[in-house]
């Protein structure tokens, strides 16, 4: 691109009069303008972000009105420089910069998740729209047989309850939450598309995929491509589940066949299946332990939790949290005021002031989610000393998938021995309950972490207009996951936005990325461990060598295109999920026997 942008502007320079061809060359800015531009607008811009991220801290630590504002106020100021930025970063194109200012340039053109219209009050419109909403959801409330519950404890029904009227209940309860902020989400939509344009792409779906090196269309067939790889497992999962589940509660409630009814699945968005664990199991093969069982016996509070995540990270080699972690975090709920409890990781400083965000109960899936999201913090340390606009995840799925990689390791049971939560790791007759476990988290988790960015791509770039926006969504969820809703949604039903990062706007194909990385960071630390059995057995605890080459990585930042990061840890450059059927094997082929008989897919 950068070639033929010289090639059209020295042509056009012919074109001209002698006279005007010197002008317009005197005018064209030099490297070296450049490189100060961008010296610039990076120190703007890292001033900036520590004054926007207190006020995002506050507001999702403190949801009141006044901090909404304040939030929405920084956020907006965040917004007009950055997009201003953008825009005079478009003036470079062409400029025979160095690598360092070309990348720094390119990375000022998607700053921004949501670009603002480059017009008076624009900025400062969408970023009351993204706080109002985002605190919307967060603040979300429904009646339930007579009191008002939030989503924490519609949580728990989904994951405890077998009534299948009651989970209809709740699983709908949650859904009338959206349907207000629909008006709101459109409105958005517009305003961002309207940025995006202004700085050059086709819509905001198409400056999403343009933030992973290459070019926005090659990235969406990268994604198509990487999902063939696993939906002939999920399809298998799929139908094994349906089974079981059609053994628990009838023709009448979920049929043998077709999709699979969502609120059956133990979580409000069918996103991951773990918790119906007790109706899927193997019928001759049992667990010898239960993760929650054994945190609660081994007398564990949420901050031992987290004292449990930093310690395997630091068994890697890596130093141990700042004090000041443990004194700004939040760690549990504050049950004096409304709070945003999706779990999340923050530097507000872009140095040492990280924290995580959470209401963390004591049970296996926050024991994981713990582990997940100090990788985050680990790795916003590891890149610190990097450039600002290099403070980033090689692409956002590196970002996730750190923290899921240390997760695969934290579920083995080699690690629970490892740190004294089991006295004796069982053998390989379990290995089969192990991995399907595994599998009813991860491998269900792939097509949701697909769809919902396909859902936005298809909004941003207006094929599917709001009136149309919960029937594209079920179109989807139905296509790529095989689930249904448990009855029809009313005429005003928004289900994308029961879904935090909706709301949020949070771009959602980084978890699917992640699902992908994780394993092929996990196969790549096991064989420097030098572990020779089965993958699924391994743990990387404690392995302070392999812990080095990973923190190399991590130090990396976005420094680099991501499969440069990708090969300096595991030698490949290429998105593979051939890790997950490596992880997976005996799962699959057990799978295989199981469904004989069966009308698999829907």
């Amino acid at each position: 691109m950068k070639s033929y942008l010289m090639a059209a502007s020295a042509a056009a320079l012919m074109a001209m009069t002698p006279l005007a061809a010197a002008q317009a060359q005197a005018a064209r800015p030099t490297p070296a303008e450049a490189k100060a531009f961008v010296d610039k607008a990076e120190a703007e811009l890292e001033a900036l972000s520590v004054y926007t991220a207190k006020a995002a801290w506050v507001r999702a630590t403190y949801i009141t009105e006044d901090t909404q504002w304040l939030e929405a106020k920084a956020v907006g100021e965040e917004k007009a420089l950055a997009t201003k930025l953008a825009m005079e970063a478009a003036r470079y194109d062409g400029v025979a910069v160095d690598p360092v200012t070309a990348r720094k340039l390119m990375l000022l053109k998607l700053y921004l998740v949501l670009p603002a219209p480059a017009r008076e009050g624009a900025a400062a419109e969408l970023a009351a729209l993204e706080s109002g909403l985002d605190s919307t959801y967060s603040t979300g409330k429904f009646d339930y047989k007579g009191r008002q519950i939030t989503l924490n404890d519609a949580e728990d029904i989904l994951r405890e309850s077998r009534d299948p009227a009651e989970l209809k209940a709740v699983w709908e309860g949650w859904r009338t939450v959206s349907p207000p902020m629909r008006a709101d989400y459109a409105q958005l939509v517009a305003l961002a598309n309207e940025g995006s344009k202004g700085l050059g792409y086709s819509d905001t779906g198409a400056l999403w995929r343009a933030k992973y090196d290459m070019a926005p269309d090659a990235f969406a067939a990268e994604t198509d491509r990487v999902w063939a790889q696993v939906e002939p497992f999920y399809k298998n999962l799929h139908c094994y589940v349906r089974a079981k589940l059609n053994d628990k509660y009838g023709d009448g409630v979920q049929p043998r066949t077709g999709p699979i009814r969502a609120d059956l699945l133990g979580n409000m968005w069918a996103q991951s299946w773990g918790n119906i664990y007790d109706i899927v199991a193997p019928a001759r093969v049992r667990s010898s332990y239960d993760l929650d069982q054994l945190l609660v016996k081994a007398n564990y509070d949420p901050t031992k939790m987290v004292k449990t995540g930093e310690a395997f990270y630091s068994s890697l080699g890596f130093a141990p949290l700042p004090q000041t972690f443990w004194e700004r975090s939040q760690i549990t709920r504050p049950q004096d005021r409304e709070v945003v409890c999706h779990a999340s990781a923050w530097n507000l400083d872009g140095k040492d002031d990280i924290r995580i965000k959470m209401c963390t109960k004591v049970n296996g899936e926050d024991f994981y989610t713990v582990h997940h999201e100090l990788g985050h913090n680990y790795y916003q340390r590891a890149y610190g000393d990097q450039p600002y606009l290099f403070k980033g995840g090689a692409n956002d799925g590196f970002h996730e998938a750190i923290g899921d990689f240390a997760g695969l390791s934290a579920l083995t049971p080699t690690y629970l021995q490892q740190i004294g939560l089991l006295d004796q790791a069982p053998g390989a007759e379990e290995d089969i309950p192990f991995l399907l476990k595994m599998a009813l988290d991860k491998i269900a988790f792939l097509p949701f972490g697909l769809l919902v960015d396909k859902w936005r791509w298809e909004v941003f770039s207006g094929e599917v207009t709001p009136a149309e926006y919960n029937d594209a969504w079920w179109t989807l969820r139905t296509r790529y996951q095989g689930i249904v809703p448990p009855g029809p949604r009313p005429a005003d039903a928004f289900d994308p936005g029961a879904k935090y990062h909706v709301p949020g706007n949070t771009p959602y194909m980084r978890y699917f990325l992640a699902h992908i990385y994780q394993f092929q960071f996990h196969r790549a630390a096991c064989a420097q461990a030098g572990w020779d059995g089965p993958l699924h057995r391994c743990s990387v605890y404690d392995e302070a060598e392999m812990g080095r080459r990973f923190n190399a990585m991590m130090e990396m930042g976005q420094s680099k295109p991501w499969p440069d990061a990708l090969e300096a840890f595991t030698g490949e450059r290429q998105t593979d999920a051939s890790a997950i059927a490596d992880y997976f094997a005996p799962l699959n082929t057990w799978l295989t026997a199981q469904n004989k008989g069966e009308q698999c897919g829907w």
